[in-house]
């Protein structure tokens, strides 16, 4: 499921201008240095941004991407967190790289057990599927409505873990809908947009055959859905990006073999 974002408290607001800016990172716990009990140590370089203003101040930044300790780090902020018992940690890593929240929930997993915080991540990566089903008078396709938004769209949620684009995508069908699909070789559609400004986000979206049309909702993401042919889904698709993998969708089927 796409990650569903609760209001911002004040404490946490406070912080959010920091994401995705460059900071400069004082080193006060190189990796491997011990960490809590005596057989654990710092799985990243840890430290401290100098200066910051009281209000905006972070209990500390976890450093991805270098493997060796540093003293002094110059990159980029990908990620802030925010544990339940109030204490905010951001997240820097070089300037080029991409990491998303499962990867930096495995990275931290020797300071945070993931229940603990919310994660609010600078890249983020989607897959989906345009789902359609074959009836006697023509294809019928899959829109749904998530409860946090008020436009129709595909299924599609936010990669776990290890998973493969295609393996993301099953999974969010079959949670979402309760549908089992095939993935049709041969198509997929990517595209990336930025969100308020500052989030970088990349969607990928496969094209996948239900045997049916029976439907189990994930109620507590989903408000509504539609099984709807080709020009009334063109007309409940408001951005554009949806619409063009729609008709990418539509026209790769019109070629295909049944």
């Amino acid at each position: 499921m796409e990650q569903t974002e609760a209001p911002l408290g004040q404490k946490e607001q406070d912080i959010q201008g920091l994401l995705g800016s460059f900071v400069r990172v004082v080193v006060t716990h190189a990796l491997g240095s011990p960490y809590g009990e005596a057989d654990a140590v710092y799985g990243a370089n840890f430290g401290e941004i100098p200066n910051q203003p009281a209000d905006q101040r972070v209990d500390g930044v976890f450093i991805l991407g270098p493997r060796h300790p540093v003293r002094v780090f110059d990159g980029r902020a990908i990620a802030l967190l925010y544990c339940h018992d109030g204490r905010r940690y951001a997240v820097a890593a070089p300037r080029n790289n991409r990491y998303i929240v499962g990867q930096i929930s495995r990275a931290l997993r020797f300071a945070f057990a993931p229940e603990t915080y919310r994660i609010h991540c600078l890249y983020e990566r989607s897959c989906g599927a345009v789902v359609f089903n074959r009836t006697a008078d023509g294809l019928r396709f899959l829109l749904i409505k998530n409860r946090r938004s008020a436009n129709w769209g595909f299924p599609k949620g936010h990669v776990e873990n290890y998973e493969t684009a295609e393996q993301t995508a099953r999974r969010e069908i079959r949670e979402e809908t309760g549908l089992r699909v095939r993935l049709l070789p041969g198509f997929s559609c990517q595209s990336e947009y930025v969100i308020s400004g500052v989030i970088e986000k990349s969607v990928t979206i496969f094209l996948a055959e239900a045997n049916d049309r029976r439907i189990t909702v994930q109620e507590s993401e989903i408000e509504d859905y539609l099984w709807v042919e080709y020009q009334k889904a063109m007309q409940m698709l408001k951005f554009e990006n949806d619409r063009n993998t729609m008709r990418r969708a539509n026209g790769y089927l019109k070629k295909v073999p049944k």
